[in-house]
C-alpha cells in the first residue's frame, strides 16, 4: 500500500471516529477559498448560496466505472455536488443512500451528483455501486491525485464540494453532514 493510501486510510480513520461524535452544530463547511464567504446563514442555519468571490470549479475528465468518460463541463447550467468517496469509508456509506435519494427526487429539476472513488481499483466499484444502487454517475479517481488536489486540500474523506450551476464552488464539506443540510442547498440553489 503506497504511503498515500496509508495517509488517507489514517485521515478516514480520524473522520469516522469523529462521525461517531453527533452532529454538533452542522455548519462547519468550509469556504471555496480563503477570500470568500461560502454563503449567508440565517437564523435556522440557511443553506449555502453562492457568492460571486467564490472560484471556478476546476473542470476534470474521468471514465465512469463501466469506461464511460464524464467531464464536468459536461454538466454545466446545473447544480452539482462532486462527491469524494471510497468503499471502504464508513460514513462515505452512511452518505451514498441519502445522495442516491436526492438525485431521485431533484434530478429532474438540474441537480446532479458526481460521486469520485478516490481509490477504488474499478473492479471493486460495480458491485458497490449495485449494493447501494448508486443512480448518479462513478468516476474513477484512482491515480488521478491530480483532481483531489484541484479541489482540497482534503485531509480525509468524503468531502463534498457544491458547484452552483454557474459553474463556481459554492462551499465544501469535509466529513459527514445530515440529509438536511443537503437538501438545503438544493432547494436553494435549484
Amino acid at each position: 500500500m503506497s504511503d498515500r493510501r496509508w495517509m488517507v486510510a489514517a485521515a478516514a480513520a480520524v473522520g469516522l471516529g469523529l462521525a461517531a461524535i453527533p452532529f454538533i452544530g452542522t455548519r462547519a463547511e468550509q469556504p471555496a477559498d480563503a477570500g470568500a464567504s461560502a454563503g449567508k446563514a440565517g437564523a435556522t442555519g440557511a443553506s449555502a448560496v453562492c457568492d460571486v468571490k467564490t472560484k471556478r470549479a476546476p473542470d476534470f475528465e474521468l471514465s465512469d466505472y463501466t469506461g464511460k468518460k464524464v467531464r464536468l463541463a459536461d454538466y454545466k447550467g446545473k447544480v452539482v455536488f462532486v462527491n469524494f468517496w471510497a468503499t471502504w469509508c464508513g460514513p462515505c456509506k452512511y452518505e451514498i443512500p441519502m445522495f442516491v435519494d436526492l438525485q431521485q427526487r431533484y434530478g429532474a429539476q438540474g441537480l446532479s451528483f458526481l460521486g469520485i472513488s478516490v481509490d477504488d481499483p474499478v473492479e471493486e466499484l460495480k458491485p458497490f455501486v449495485d449494493q447501494y444502487k448508486m443512480n448518479y454517475p462513478v468516476l474513477v479517481g484512482l491515480g488521478r491525485e491530480e483532481v483531489q488536489e484541484a479541489y482540497g486540500p482534503m485531509m480525509g474523506i468524503p468531502v463534498t464540494v457544491v458547484v452552483g450551476r454557474d459553474g463556481n464552488v459554492c462551499t465544501r464539506y469535509f466529513g459527514l453532514r445530515p440529509k438536511d443540510r443537503f437538501e438545503a442547498d438544493i432547494k436553494a440553489l435549484l
